[in-house]
């Protein structure tokens, strides 16, 4: 048999876990990443992102989508949460906002990305495809 045909292939499902308080926005990016064949999960607010991401033996994600604004915790509280945690502060994290002082604050919280909203899926995926692969496992 040729040594072509030992090979084995493994394909890694790359996970992203998408953070907004808005369940439109929620529901159309993990849809349009799913499709395009990511795993995905959701949460409605930062602390939700990080009890989720703190319960033992919860999954990694290779990427986090963070809103800016939301409700209870915002992005930048948790981005602070998460940096000041070394079991997730590796984590790359993308910043998904309206705000018009988003480029000046995604430096000071020292994310991997920008998108702004309205979203242009095919801006936010570029960005998934990116930043995701930069973490292994």
């Amino acid at each position: 048999m040729p040594a072509s045909q030992n090979k084995i292939s493994v394909v890694t499902t790359k996970f992203v876990l998408v953070v907004d308080d808005d369940v439109d926005i929620r529901e159309t990016v993990t849809g349009a990443l799913q499709e395009e064949g990511y795993e995905v999960a959701s949460a409605r607010n930062g602390e939700e992102a990080l009890a989720y991401l703190q319960t033992p033996g919860a999954k990694r994600p290779h990427l986090i989508l963070l809103d800016l604004m939301m409700p209870i915790m915002s992005g930048s509280e948790f981005r602070a949460a998460q940096e000041a945690d070394p079991s997730l502060s590796a984590i790359p994290v993308v910043l998904v906002s309206a705000s018009g002082d988003v480029a000046a604050r995604a430096d000071s919280m020292r994310v991997a990305g920008v998108v702004r909203k309205p979203l242009s899926l095919d801006i936010l995926i570029d960005h998934v495809e990116r930043f995701a692969d930069r973490r292994s496992n």
